[in-house]
């Protein structure tokens, strides 16, 4: 399924579009994609993929000349009967322009609870911030062995926010939580 407009479109341009994937994990899944991609006459650009409590979900960047467009659809829709569901946006070129500011890499720790990400997540859209790209987990602490949450992101902070009024906002969600931004 296709969803939104046509993107880079004019001579000579490719569309450009943002697949999910999401299946039981099993070998061969990322070969089935791409083949399903290239042979289509896709261009595989980006992607960030994980194994992630025994499915495998993907989410990727392809571009692909107009024409092929329909091709490129239905590949992707046979990937079903190997039990891969793939969901087909377009990109929109103008919601991807680049606002004023800075891109800052973080990284948080801290004792693990519900809602963690929740109240991180709340805390950066009040302030205007966006999240480009986020991994988190849960690792054992070396000591005592409590349960700590982990997270490092890609964001990008407005320029009128200092980092020092962003860091003060997410260490004021717990005392234990530690906080490091950095220039990415």
């Amino acid at each position: 399924m296709v969803i939104g407009g046509d993107a880079c479109e004019g001579p000579g341009m490719r569309k450009t579009f943002v697949l999910t994937a999401l299946g039981p994990d099993r070998t061969g899944l990322v070969e089935s994609l791409a083949a399903a991609i290239a042979t289509a006459g896709g261009n595989w650009e980006d992607s960030r993929m994980a194994r992630l409590a025994g499915q495998f979900a993907g989410i990727l960047q392809v571009s692909i000349e107009p024409d092929r467009t329909d091709e490129l659809v239905a590949a992707l829709r046979a990937l079903d009967q190997v039990g891969l569901q793939v969901t087909v946006a377009a990109a929109d070129d103008a919601a991807s322009a680049v606002p004023d500011g800075t891109r800052v890499h973080l990284e948080l720790t801290g004792t693990d609870r519900p809602g963690i990400v929740r109240d991180v997540s709340r805390i950066l859209a009040g302030l205007g911030v966006n999240v480009e790209q986020i991994e988190s987990g849960v690792a054992s602490a070396p000591m005592s062995g409590e349960a700590m949450f982990v997270a490092n992101a890609r964001l990008w902070v407005p320029s009128q926010l200092g980092l020092s009024d962003l860091r003060a906002q997410l260490e004021a969600l717990a005392s234990e939580l530690m906080v490091d931004l950095a220039p990415a």
